[in-house]
């Protein structure tokens, strides 16, 4: 997993001037989502929202630490990307669909939200139901 740290400018400037390649910064926070511990991780503007802990249904569903909630981009406040939705019926095959939201002006809740097809023990039925999905700051992991 990632680890949070901080360079600051002084110390790229320095670095770079000897020619030292510096790291790039990954952030690593954990965030309360629907009952589950998530790790939110980044690498640059691209975005990581996994499992850390997750509920007990969902473990029934092949969930796990580390498995892969949201993968997608940061580009200002915004969250754009790909969300996925377990089930115990599809097993290793979640049904994936698009999302997009914003980072709350306090920077401890971002939701996200997309329309994805209902399925029935993992057949499409041909509905759509919007989901909305809130992340809440917890901790520094």
């Amino acid at each position: 997993m990632h680890r949070l740290f901080a360079v600051s400018a002084a110390t790229l400037l320095f670095a770079s001037s000897f020619g030292v390649a510096v790291p790039q910064a990954h952030a690593d926070s954990c965030w309360k989502h629907n009952g589950s511990l998530m790790r939110l991780s980044a690498s640059g503007d691209k975005r990581f929202i996994r499992y850390e802990a997750p509920r007990e249904v969902l473990k029934r569903s092949g969930v796990k630490r580390g498995t892969l909630l949201f993968d997608g981009v940061k580009t200002g406040n915004r969250f754009t990307g790909k969300a996925r939705r377990y089930s115990r019926y599809c097993p290793g095959k979640p049904l994936t669909y698009t999302v997009s939201g914003s980072v709350a002006s306090n920077q401890t809740t971002i939701t996200v939200s997309g329309q994805r097809e209902v399925h029935t023990r993992c057949r499409g039925t041909g509905r759509f139901k919007r989901d909305r999905l809130v992340f809440t700051y917890s901790h520094q992991c």
